[in-house]
């Protein structure tokens, strides 16, 4: 199995590695699960989903269990989390759409493009937030059958 790595703090793939991840905890049979079978699952790196996960714990997505029966879980109704929550959770400065301003350099042509950017970005991340708002773990969570049968106790890895 290819482990895939994502070196560097709030990268764009946290967001749909922690979509997956919330799809996984959303199934009925699941009470908790370990980051480290929820990566094998995903077939990420145990360490980089911990970090994802302490996120959504920290805004209040998740709850986290110690000890041998350990592990993640879901804190709200997977009905009621809309995949824009989830967005805002991951989100630390400047939505992922404004990465095209940092294209720009501090020359003038730069700068006359830098405020062109502005009002586009804006509305990039207004019409973003607005699809996800529509949508819900559990409706991602109807779209997989991927883990029906998955005993979550049993390491997949």
């Amino acid at each position: 199995m290819q482990v895939e790595k994502c070196i560097g703090n709030y990268h764009p793939k946290w967001f749909g590695l922690a979509l997956q991840a919330l799809v996984i905890l959303s199934k009925e049979h699941i009470q908790t699960c370990p980051s480290a079978e929820l990566a094998g699952y995903l077939q990420s790196e145990a360490t980089l989903l911990r970090r994802i996960l302490a996120v959504l714990a920290k805004e209040g997505l998740l709850e986290t269990r110690e000890g041998r029966e350990g592990g993640y879980r879901l804190k709200r109704d997977p009905r009621t989390l809309t995949l824009e929550e989830v967005y805002t959770a991951l989100q630390v400065g400047d939505p992922l759409c404004y990465g095209i301003k940092e294209t720009t350099g501090s020359h003038p042509f730069g700068q006359e493009m830098k405020a062109a950017f502005q009002e586009l970005t804006q509305e990039m991340d207004r019409s973003l937030r607005e699809v996800l708002r529509r949508y819900t773990i559990a409706d991602l969570s109807d779209k997989t059958q991927a883990l029906s049968g998955v005993n979550p106790q049993v390491d997949i890895s």
